[in-house]
């Protein structure tokens, strides 16, 4: 990785589910090292089932590894506390997930807003930024407009506008194109692309889509549990 700072670094994680009945534990991850750049682009694939969204989980410290540690910009994430990690997913961290779960009953514009009151609210920069990113991602005539009156592509650039409200150093997308037709998911994956360049936010995506994985700098496969670096084989 060179001089590169890195943001994140993954070091022995495992993660094991206890099985109903005392079976044997069932073993997602297992010993994954990874270290990751700032401003790097990553895409983790690998078939169903295979713990892609229980390791973005993990980065994101939504879930904690049974064994492991999870550094983010030279902090400890296990050393936290429940508040603490909550501050650190609300303001460190920005994620995309493959369903919108944008509010219905908000507009488009109030809808990118939420992250920010969990932030303690950002007043008026908050929307200026906000109407700049929307306006960005082709969405500056729709900011009054609710998510139903919004095409499947239209709703996930406003998903990847609210995850990028708080300004996020991190920004964690699990299958965001997954939803999309063909058209839709090209337009997303360039946007990422961009966005990542742009924003200068690093970027890690969990995807089945090539397309997607081609447009990060980096593609890593999980395969039995572990990271292997490259796309899948032909």
């Amino acid at each position: 990785m060179g001089d590169e700072q890195v943001l994140l670094e993954l070091t022995g994680v495992t993660r094991r589910y206890e099985s109903p009945g005392g079976g044997q534990p069932a073993e997602v991850l297992r010993g994954v090292d990874l270290r990751v750049a700032a401003g790097e682009s990553v895409a983790v694939v690998g078939p169903s089932g295979s713990g892609k969204s229980t390791l973005l989980n993990i980065i994101g410290a939504l879930e904690t590894p049974t064994v492991g540690r999870v550094v983010l910009d030279g902090q400890d994430l296990a050393a936290l506390d429940a508040r603490e990690l909550a501050g650190v997913r609300s303001r460190r961290i920005g994620f995309v997930f493959q369903l919108h779960h944008l509010l219905p009953q908000c507009t488009v514009l109030e809808n990118v807003l939420i992250p920010t009151l969990a932030a303690g609210g950002g007043g008026g920069d908050a929307e200026q930024r906000a109407r700049r990113l929307l306006e960005r991602v082709g969405l500056g005539d729709r900011t009054a407009h609710r998510p139903g009156q919004l095409s499947g592509g239209e709703r996930q650039r406003a998903a990847v506008v609210r995850a990028l409200i708080n300004g996020p150093e991190l920004l964690l997308a699990d299958e965001p194109t997954g939803s999309l037709d063909r058209a839709a998911s090209e337009n997303l994956a360039d946007l990422l692309a961009e966005l990542n360049a742009e924003e200068g936010v690093t970027l890690i995506v969990v995807t089945h889509s090539a397309e997607l994985a081609g447009r990060m700098r980096r593609v890593l496969r999980l395969v039995d549990g572990r990271l292997v670096e490259g796309p899948d084989e032909p």
